[in-house]
């Protein structure tokens, strides 16, 4: 359960996770026959759809795409490291339009879905995810922000029995004050190898406070990773956070440490514990 900083709001559309992962940011498969679209295919349509509407808003109003890359010694995604607790090198490329619409992709090497036994063949080392949607500033002091997310992790490889491909689709909401925010993410179907997992959630709360004129930034976050089906709550924890993250001439320098609730069932034998108390340090160039 990591939290997402908002520094400087230099990308609306960027996931960055300081200390467990920089940056960050899906469905299971039915059938397909006449009039009828699976959750699997449905996802590429949205987002098929949503490259529609990005070329239409671009010839409408200014537009901005940036780019980032940075490296961190330990990749955390809402509390549980992707690495097994070993580092990460980490980009994305983000689009923002003047509307508020935004969209990207990031990309990450990860190992957990082989360390965690979800692989009876093959390989599937990395992470590329999609993501859109639309944020914006109302009454002054309050923002809000809501989009879809696919986390896509493209090889070929064969899932274990009683696993799901790793593949994810999520929906999100989250709603800000300030240097405040709450945020609530809804799985559309299969969850991270976890089969049949609709209705999987996470709530998060943070803030981002600046030291006065310093140019430091702590952030705070608490959020909570429930799992369905009821089979899978052996897998539902809660993590907190806290960081502090400074630009210095364009390269973000942050560390962060973390702590979870995880129980027994994500203590693997590469990396012990994925969910154990971690601090960690990551760098980011925004270009």
């Amino acid at each position: 359960m990591n939290w997402e900083f908002a520094v400087n709001d230099m990308k609306m559309g960027a996931r960055l996770y300081f200390g467990f992962g920089v940056v960050t940011c899906l469905m299971e498969r039915g059938k397909v026959g006449y009039g009828v679209v699976s959750r699997h295919h449905l996802g590429h349509v949205f987002l098929l759809v949503a490259g529609l509407f990005v070329t239409e808003v671009a010839m409408a109003g200014a537009s901005t795409v940036t780019g980032n890359i940075g490296v961190t010694s330990d990749y955390i995604f809402r509390g549980i490291s992707q690495t097994s607790h070993r580092p990460a090198i980490q980009g994305g490329l983000d689009y923002v339009h003047e509307s508020g619409f935004y969209a990207g992709v990031y990309a990450s090497n990860v190992n957990w879905i082989s360390n965690s036994g979800a692989v009876a063949s093959g390989s599937a080392n990395l992470e590329l995810d999609t993501y859109l949607g639309l944020k914006n500033t109302f009454a002054d002091d309050f923002s809000y922000d809501a989009g879809f997310i696919r986390y896509n992790y493209p090889g070929s490889y064969k899932s274990t029995t009683g696993f799901s491909k790793a593949d994810t689709d999520e929906v999100y909401g989250a709603i800000g004050y300030k240097w405040f925010s709450a945020k609530y993410s809804y799985a559309l179907g299969d969850f991270l190898t976890v089969p049949g997992a609709r209705g999987t959630r996470y709530i998060e709360l943070n803030a981002n406070l600046p030291l006065a004129d310093t140019g430091f930034i702590i952030g705070l976050h608490a959020g909570q990773q429930i799992f369905k089906p009821a089979a899978a709550s052996i897998y539902t924890y809660t993590d907190y956070k806290l960081g502090i993250s400074k630009d210095i001439n364009g390269y973000l320098l942050g560390v962060a440490y973390t702590q979870t609730n995880a129980g027994p069932a994500w203590t693997y034998p590469v990396g012990g514990n994925w969910g154990r108390g971690t601090a960690a340090l990551s760098l980011i160039h925004v270009f």
